[in-house]
């Protein structure tokens, strides 16, 4: 870490951008290293000038504090502020160094940066901070979208146009009508955040939405496979455990 704190504002609204800037101006060990308006160019600006710690806000247009984080190479020590209250637990559990809640004061302020600083000291690996962030939207029970980066692109998948989820070990490669992305993510995670009445997770390896499923084909005895509504009649492996989910939710 350099001598001062460099940090990074990521702000949509004017006024907040202005107090965090005034709360901090007299603070010798702080030096701000850029503004963000939405997290789209607080991506770009975090994995470029990779600062100590960013001032984050959650609810922001196009992409959320949340999924922003999901698309970082770079991770720096977050400070989440945001107007909504029901995040903090999920912020917390997630490893953010602090919450604060708008309005906040000055003296609020400079106490979450003393939890930085004194995180900083204890930390044997900078490497490990808020990697398992969600990308769900907050203050919702199951994701209605995932992000996911291709190279320099961002793609946003509705879950509408997921068709199935396949296993890579730590990854996933998740198949929609206009192709596939892999992300960093394990099956569990979706099987938890998936709305259930939607996806089944029919084998180990494969996840379904229902409404994409076309048939169900038994090829041997207690094996069975599903053929998905697809040009080329994809055809997915099922687990007995996966065939009994099916037979739960499509009532047969």
């Amino acid at each position: 870490m350099s001598e001062k704190l460099q940090t990074l504002i990521i702000e949509d609204e004017e006024l907040a951008r202005n107090l965090l800037r005034s709360y901090l101006k007299d603070q010798t060990d702080i030096e701000i290293i850029g503004e963000c308006e939405n997290g789209f160019d607080g991506v770009k600006a975090i994995n470029d000038k990779k600062p100590d710690l960013v001032f984050l806000d959650i609810q922001m247009p196009k992409i959320t504090g949340f999924e922003m984080i999901e698309l970082l190479d770079y991770k720096p020590r977050i400070i989440f502020t945001t107007a909504y209250d029901q995040y903090a637990l999920k912020a917390f559990e997630l490893n953010a160094v602090d919450y604060l809640l708008k309005p906040f004061s000055k003296e609020r302020l400079l106490a979450a940066i003393e939890k930085v600083k004194q995180r900083i000291q204890n930390e044997d690996n900078n490497d490990e901070k808020l990697e398992e962030l969600t990308n769900s939207r907050p203050g919702e029970d199951f994701i209605d979208r995932i992000v996911v980066k291709d190279r320099h692109k961002i793609h946003i998948i509705t879950v509408d146009q997921i068709r199935y989820i396949e296993s890579l070990d730590d990854y996933v490669m998740i198949y929609t009508n206009d192709g596939r992305h892999m992300k960093q993510k394990t099956m569990k995670y979706f099987e938890n955040n998936l709305d259930p009445k939607d996806f089944i997770r029919i084998h180990r390896s494969y996840i379904v939405q229902v409404e994409n499923i076309a048939e169900i084909q038994q090829y041997e005895k207690e094996s069975y496979v599903v053929i998905l509504k697809d040009k080329d009649k994809t055809k997915l492996k099922v687990s007995k455990t996966g065939y009994k989910k099916i037979k739960e939710v499509l009532h047969f």
